[in-house]
């Protein structure tokens, strides 16, 4: 491959990490054409951007961005890089994917969410963390638990109240 074009191969691997917020470097390294099929499915479905890239050039895009050196060790061998802007969809998919595959893959090599590092035995934890709009759909609902209350303490009051008016008005 010529220098210019690793040098607009990772200029374009930049550009399209640097749309993304959270990003996981998996191994998808031997599966056939039909599960690859599947996977990169799977992957549209949840809006995830799924690539299989080299590592140096990786690398090379992610010294760009930033101090990205504790992915250094994950860089080895063959390497999917799956870009999501919800941070635990791409652990959900690997755990799920990974589960009905007999190979087991793919896997999780490491992560990169809430700009926070994760190591490929932490694939648990990253399932476990909530998305922006699962936090903000929580917060709501507990700030409409006390309304809630209110309300339907204050209609079965009505209610209540208006059987004793009857009661009394039938003696």
């Amino acid at each position: 491959m010529k220098k210019e074009d690793k040098v607009a191969l990772i200029e374009q691997l930049s550009n399209v990490l640097g749309e993304y917020s959270h990003f996981y470097v998996a191994d998808a390294a031997d599966l056939n054409a039909e599960q690859t099929s599947n996977l990169r499915r799977e992957c549209f479905k949840n809006d995830i951007k799924l690539m299989v890239v080299k590592n140096t050039l990786l690398k090379k895009a992610l010294q760009s961005k930033g101090d990205f050196s504790q992915l250094d060790s994950a860089l080895e061998g063959p390497t999917a890089i799956m870009l999501t802007n919800t941070g635990n969809a791409p652990a959900k998919l690997i755990k799920s994917f990974a589960s009905k595959n007999p190979l087991k893959k793919p896997v999780l090599k490491a992560a990169y969410v809430e700009e926070s590092f994760y190591g490929a035995d932490q694939l648990e934890a990253l399932v476990s963390i909530k998305s922006k709009n699962e936090l903000i759909g929580d917060v709501i609902a507990l700030l409409q638990s006390p309304a809630k209350n209110v309300i339907s303490a204050l209609q079965s009051g009505g209610n209540t109240l208006h059987g004793v008016l009857k009661t009394l008005s039938e003696k």
